[in-house]
């Protein structure tokens, strides 16, 4: 049987083994990555898996899914973000992978770590350019003017090799540190968006029988009754 630690129990192994301020800071990583893997896990679940499921999500609700790829695109883009950011911002602290290299008490594994966090520095370029002047703000000339520079490209390989320099930098640190490795790849849970998937196919396959049965006039009289819900 494999022994599970709650999030508490996690976060006490944590400043346990690293000391109050170092575990703390990676503690805060380690559950914004996880976090930030679940969310890219979903979005490729629904909007990049296959074509019939981008077909199951528009005839159920086509407006709403493409505001939940929106939102979710974007939330993705800006975890990627505030994992990268600098050290401090207008003299305030942030959570940060490039927070990591100073705290390490060996030289080599800091000058190790500070490689990699340039590495993802790089990978998260142009979802750095989509939150400052698309999510963070709305850069005017790019709202009005056609001729204005565009937002940097941006694909979904792109964003997991992001996602994967930003695991590089806390798994290397886990390892080396800790004796431990961080899963790369987040199992959904049985919530997730698959299973909203299964109810919207078995829902639309219903539908279509309902209607089938109005056309060929062998309804039943449950068949025009639909309460709100």
């Amino acid at each position: 049987m494999v022994n599970r630690l709650s999030p508490d129990e996690v976060r006490a192994d944590h400043l346990n083994k690293l000391g109050p301020k170092l575990g703390s800071v990676f503690h805060a990583l380690n559950n914004d990555l996880a976090w930030l893997q679940v969310e890219w896990a979903e979005y490729r679940e629904l909007f990049g898996t296959s074509p019939e499921r981008i077909d199951i999500l528009n005839k159920a609700a086509g407006l709403f899914s493409r505001i939940i790829q929106d939102a979710l695109w974007e939330s993705v883009l800006l975890n990627l973000t505030r994992l990268t950011d600098p050290i401090k911002s207008r003299g305030k602290s942030n959570l940060t992978i490039a927070k990591l290299p100073e705290l390490c008490e060996e030289p080599a594994l800091g000058s190790k770590i500070s490689e990699l966090v340039e590495i993802a520095f790089k990978a998260t370029k142009f979802a750095r350019d989509w939150r400052n002047r698309h999510i963070g703000h709305r850069d005017l000339m790019l709202a009005v003017d056609s001729a204005a520079k565009p937002l940097e490209p941006a694909s979904r390989a792109q964003v997991s090799n992001a996602v994967k320099a930003i695991h590089a930098v806390l798994n290397q640190f886990s390892e080396k540190v800790l004796g431990t490795t961080l899963g790369d790849q987040v199992i959904t849970p049985a919530t997730g968006s698959v299973s909203l998937l299964y109810v919207l196919r078995d829902g639309l396959e219903a539908d279509e029988d309902r209607s089938e049965r109005i056309l060929s006039g062998k309804f039943e009289a449950e068949d025009f009754d639909r309460p709100k819900i």
